[in-house]
């Protein structure tokens, strides 16, 4: 297999990077206006659905200009680390790279997780979960420090010797994954696919507010880490999306700064460092004893 042995430039893979991500936007605007039309046939499309399509290519257009801020400074911890603190320096080859996505979607859970269960995460990612409705638009739902966050997870693997390009693609390849499992036009998959990999309907749990649904399935290719680390829930009653209490907003800055807004006046209004410290680390929901 040519692909796995033959050594590739960085910027053979930037190019890889950038071409897939082009592609894959055209697909999955092509792959919502057949989502839209399918509703619109059974009488499903609404006004706020609408709005709330709109509200998420504005989030998305709103963080791509806060990522465009921080390019240079992630990319320049990325090589700085890589050039001073990596192990070793691996090649960038097929077995490299499919290393490289492995562990990074391991790490992909993780980080994930950690959005979900520390306050200043959630502050961002809530946003993400905010809508009450499930398309391939809300892929592209982000949150103000969701291009930020991440870095702490994926700089271990620049240290582990994987070029910053080469780890940069594998987080790409495990965000585009999971843009496509945002729909309700799928349903289950067979059975050995839905055992091993992360699916449509896997990924609906993780978007429900159901209380059994809720921290559940974090995984970005794999569902196995979900199995191995006991977060998996399976898809049994109907989904409810959204967060709680419901975000009930179509306005896109308030969408994309609602979890900030409330996490900043809860650290603002907390008394004593220890407390406003504790609502950054702490789950969501946490409030102090009294």
């Amino acid at each position: 297999m040519e692909f796995l042995s033959k050594t590739y430039s960085e910027w053979q893979v930037y190019a890889w990077e950038v071409s897939l991500g082009d592609w894959f936007f055209a697909l999955s605007l092509a792959f919502l206006a057949f989502e839209l039309a399918r509703l619109a046939t059974k009488k499903a499309l609404s006004w706020n659905l609408l709005g709330d399509t709109v509200a998420n290519f504005v989030t998305l257009a709103l963080f791509i200009a806060m990522n465009l801020a921080m390019t240079g400074l992630v990319v320049a911890a990325y090589y700085y680390v890589y050039e001073n603190f990596s192990l070793t320096q691996l090649p960038i080859n097929g077995w490299t790279i499919l290393l490289c996505v492995l562990l990074a979607d391991l790490v992909y859970y993780w980080e994930h997780r950690f959005m979900h269960r520390v306050g200043i995460g959630w502050a961002t990612h809530t946003v993400h979960h905010s809508s009450p409705y499930f398309n391939i638009s809300v892929a592209y739902r982000f949150g103000p420090l969701d291009g930020f966050i991440p870095l702490f997870f994926h700089i271990p693997l620049v240290m582990l010797g994987f070029n910053p390009l080469v780890v940069f693609f594998s987080e790409v390849l495990v965000q585009l994954y999971q843009t496509a499992l945002h729909t309700e036009t799928v349903k289950k998959l067979p059975r050995p696919v839905e055992a091993v990999m992360n699916t449509p309907s896997h990924h609906r749990v993780h978007h429900g507010s159901n209380p059994q649904y809720i921290d559940k399935n974090y995984a970005g290719i794999f569902i196995i880490w979900d199995r191995m680390f006991g977060t998996f829930e399976e898809e049994r009653e109907k989904v409810v999306y959204g967060v709680v209490p419901p975000l009930n907003s179509i306005n896109p800055v308030h969408v994309f700064v609602h979890g900030l807004t409330k996490l900043a006046g809860q650290v603002w209004t907390a008394k004593g460092w220890r407390t406003k410290l504790a609502y950054l680390v702490k789950p969501p929901g946490w409030t102090p004893k009294g």
